[in-house]
């Protein structure tokens, strides 16, 4: 049988792309045309990428130029990607400094590269979108497509970041390099409410949890957790300055504008839950979450107020009793923070797929990924045995 072709088409603009077509490939689940059921993620949603592009979070300025990827096999999409050029490594959350300092210490030119991924978002979810039924045609396409742009326009490198597992192994068996890394996700084991979760922790570990809930919860105020049309305009004047603070401490400058949340409130509130901590009627303090169909994804926290124990109260335990009262699997609480782990947030994988142009310095990247992934391992088994989940199941229960 004569294999059918598939084109390959590169988009500078997600307005190029009808916005069905592409949530067929990326969240077929929540019907492209009825939006009836929540997307698994809420990330590769055509509205999510289209506000971050409509609002200048990406585009000329910010080093993220959108170069999204199509396939099509007679006449329709099969598969999509959100891809960019990259003039800097900044917003990835998997590292790639000490490569670029490296390419071009040995003379080479490591901008610009090709980032396969949601910008400014340390969220698993798959990066190969695909239409149901061509899943293996789609994903084939999209990584070979991705490879021959960034080789015919000599870039160093491609990057696919925080995609799937599934993803990271097929995309290794087609030749790109599998890298793995790890973040804190809490689990959701059927609790019917926080006082069941607490009930499998260690003593020790129950009585820090309430002791930090019962301080932040003092702290003077009221803290709300709001959704969909619960969220107002002026909401997000407030979680501005809140993301402004974070963003100058953390980046220098915040990733996403002050246009981005006015587009969101248009086209995204109802994928997000704002926990909005107030003192006197004033916002002081919040944390964004997005909400996907088994998932809450914990974002962006932000202070005007030092509370103690509200960033714990705000961005960790209100999202398990979102989790608990929705009958989500997990919360995801973003990158980095070993201090998750003591409340109830474990080690878990993350991965990632590269492909680097020049042969010598692909195989040095090699050689450091394999030492790197029996070190992520070995960290993730010595981290969970610290977890705080009861070692000895007899232990009394308060």
């Amino acid at each position: 049988m004569t294999e059918k072709t598939v084109e390959i088409q590169v988009h500078g603009s997600l307005a190029q792309i009808p916005a069905a077509d592409w949530d067929t490939c990326a969240c077929p689940e929540a019907g492209a045309v009825s939006g009836s059921v929540r997307p698994l993620d809420p990330f590769t949603t055509h509205r999510f990428l289209l506000a971050l592009e409509q609002s200048g979070s990406v585009g000329p300025g910010t080093g993220w130029q959108p170069q999204y990827l199509t396939a099509h096999q007679d006449g329709q999409l099969i598969g999509c990607a959100p891809l960019y050029a990259k003039s800097h490594s900044q917003g990835e959350y998997i590292f790639d400094h000490s490569w670029a300092h490296a390419f071009e210490n040995a003379g080479g030119r490591y901008y610009p590269k090709l980032q396969l991924a949601v910008p400014f978002t340390p969220a698993t979810g798959r990066r190969f979108l695909t239409r149901p039924g061509f899943e293996v045609a789609g994903t084939s396409a999209l990584v070979q497509g991705a490879v021959h742009l960034a080789a015919e326009n000599e870039l160093s490198s491609l990057h696919v970041t925080f995609c799937t597992e599934a993803e990271a192994l097929a995309g290794e068996q087609m030749g790109l390099m599998y890298r793995t890394g790890q973040q804190f996700h809490w689990e959701n084991a059927g609790y019917a409410r926080f006082d069941d979760f607490l009930a499998s922790l260690s003593s020790r570990k129950r009585k820090m949890i309430r002791k930090e809930r019962r301080t932040a919860n003092a702290f003077g105020g009221e803290i709300e957790m709001l959704t969909g049309d619960q969220i107002q305009p002026h909401h997000w004047d407030a979680f501005w300055r809140f993301y402004q603070d974070t963003g100058a401490r953390k980046w220098g400058s915040p990733y996403l504008t002050r246009a981005f949340f006015d587009i969101a409130h248009q086209t995204l509130r109802d994928d997000m839950l704002l926990v909005l901590a107030s003192r006197e009627g004033q916002p002081v303090a919040g944390a964004l979450n997005f909400i996907g169909a088994e998932t809450l994804y914990g974002r962006y926290w932000g202070c005007i107020e030092d509370h103690a124990c509200l960033h714990f109260e705000a961005c960790y335990y209100r999202a398990m009793d979102f989790a608990i009262d929705r009958g989500l699997a997990r919360v995801e609480a973003g990158a980095q923070g070993e201090h998750k782990l003591a409340r109830g947030y474990l080690p878990v994988t993350t991965h990632s797929l590269h492909w680097v142009g020049h042969p010598g310095f692909a195989d040095a990247v090699a050689q450091f990924l394999q030492a790197e992934r029996t070190a992520v391992e070995e960290e993730i088994e010595i981290l969970t045995a610290y977890g705080p989940f009861r070692k000895d199941q007899g232990e009394e229960r308060e």
